[in-house]
């Protein structure tokens, strides 16, 4: 039996602060636990629940709110399997998402859609992650890059072309093309992925193995690449580790070294997309299940250090963390922006009640460094053009909300620079710029 990603141990736990602000998941059974949360806006968020028992049973629910979490309403991913397990939700709309799904012991599994809130849900690709006889698949992962557009990624094939079971599809799901053995780099012998251990920036997604590679595509699952890490195995019994990206060329990876009781950290960054690792630091930070506020260098993470559970943020991709809260277990976490992230919990073991977390406290990482910046954004907020001035800017990139790139532009180590966002909708959006040197800074603007 092939296992999930391990990094965290996730278990149930007691206390308040006054930096979040609970909410009912809706959810009836206790210590129901929450993972996977898939921010759409401010209003609308998907979150998977899972089993936060020692039983660890196999959960198929979800729960969803429209109103920023006001109201919560749960429900059934109804794959008519019980054996299944589901492997992550991927959220395009409010009423729109994918859930993968794979039975842990025998492999197969698929992806499956709703299009109305999660009150029923249909096999998407029926044709593919298909195990009989000779030929054996082993589902991973869904990710939608928009309502189009997606990709899912299973093990190996045991027959066939070879390669890792990759399908795209640009029609939402409606019908998916098996990738051309040409467009995947061969795997090893005995490698493949693992449920849990992938992530997405903009136009690029990630998944990892259990020889330490990635495999990258930048173009949304059409053309892939291999890439080494600093590590041999994501999830080994003495070796492992996560990675996490803010756009499509900066991350870091959290790697492991020893069994999970006794291990020791190691923080790599990137700035091209996981081709190049920089010289690993040790990271004695308990918090080790983090998310970025994509476009920016901003980590929000939760932790446990001996018996103390905690809350932070880290301004410089990870090297040094601001505790935010203490007293509370909280688990998956996810940030829209500054302002606005959830956090997971667990349903009260006598109420019910309970099980996720807004958080209500002060605006977070971008607005802080904001204030002390070289680079000086105006007018602030704008309706058609922005200037930047600073020391030798040679490139600007501009972010919306959810990590995706809608410009850049890049320029001759000029102090002053104005870009045309007329084209923009309205809302905030994330500015980097990079001097002649390789700094870069990022500042928050609002597009009126």
């Amino acid at each position: 039996m092939k296992k999930t990603l391990l990094f965290l141990s996730l278990f149930a736990a007691a206390g308040m602060n006054a930096q979040w602000t609970e909410q009912n998941t809706g959810f009836a059974e206790a210590s129901r636990g929450v993972q996977n949360i898939e921010i759409i806006n401010a209003n609308v968020v998907w979150a998977l629940g899972y089993d936060g028992t020692p039983a660890d049973a196999i959960v198929q629910e979800f729960t969803r709110t429209t109103d920023g979490g006001a109201n919560w309403v749960p429900g059934t991913i109804e794959i008519f399997d019980p054996s299944l397990t589901i492997t992550n939700l991927s959220a395009v709309s409010a009423t729109t998402a994918f859930a993968g799904a794979v039975d842990a012991t025998l492999g197969g599994g698929g992806v499956y859609k709703t299009t109305d809130g999660g009150a029923t849900w249909t096999n998407s690709n029926p044709g593919g992650y298909v195990t009989s006889g000779t030929l054996s698949s082993y589902f991973n992962v869904v990710h939608f890059f928009d309502e189009n557009n997606g990709v899912t990624q299973g093990d190996p094939i045991g027959a066939g072309n070879g390669e890792f079971e990759v399908y795209r599809t640009t029609n939402g799901g409606t019908t998916w093309t098996l990738a051309p053995a040409a467009s995947l780099p061969d795997p090893a012998a005995g490698e493949y992925g693992y449920n849990g251990g992938n992530v997405a920036a903009g136009n690029t997604f990630w998944f990892v193995t259990n020889k330490g590679k990635l495999y990258r595509t930048t173009d949304m699952g059409a053309t892939w690449t291999k890439l080494n890490t600093p590590i041999t195995d994501f999830s080994g019994t003495n070796t492992g580790g996560q990675i996490f990206f803010s756009d499509n060329n900066n991350g870091i990876l959290i790697a492991r070294t020893g069994p999970q009781a006794t291990a020791t950290y190691t923080l790599y960054k990137t700035t091209d997309g996981g081709t190049t690792w920089g010289t690993g630091a040790s990271y004695t930070a308990p918090y080790r299940n983090v998310a970025y506020i994509k476009g920016t260098t901003v980590l929000v993470g939760t932790g446990t250090a001996g018996t103390v559970q905690s809350t932070a943020y880290s301004n410089d991709n990870g090297t040094t963390w601001t505790q935010i809260d203490s007293g509370t277990q909280r688990t998956s976490i996810a940030f829209l922006d500054g302002s606005t992230g959830w956090a997971g919990g667990f349903t009260d073991g006598v109420t019910g009640l309970g099980g996720i977390y807004k958080y209500s406290g002060a605006a977070l990482g971008i607005e802080d460094i904001a204030s002390n910046k070289t680079f000086k954004v105006y007018p602030n907020p704008t309706n058609s053009q922005l200037n930047l001035s600073g020391a030798s800017i040679n490139e600007v990139a501009v972010y919306d909300l959810l990590g995706k790139q809608v410009m850049t532009q890049k320029f001759s180590a000029q102090d002053q620079v104005s870009l045309n966002v007329s084209g923009l909708e309205t809302g905030m959006y994330v500015l980097t710029a990079t001097n002649d040197s390789g700094a870069k800074e990022t500042v928050k603007f609002a597009k009126q």
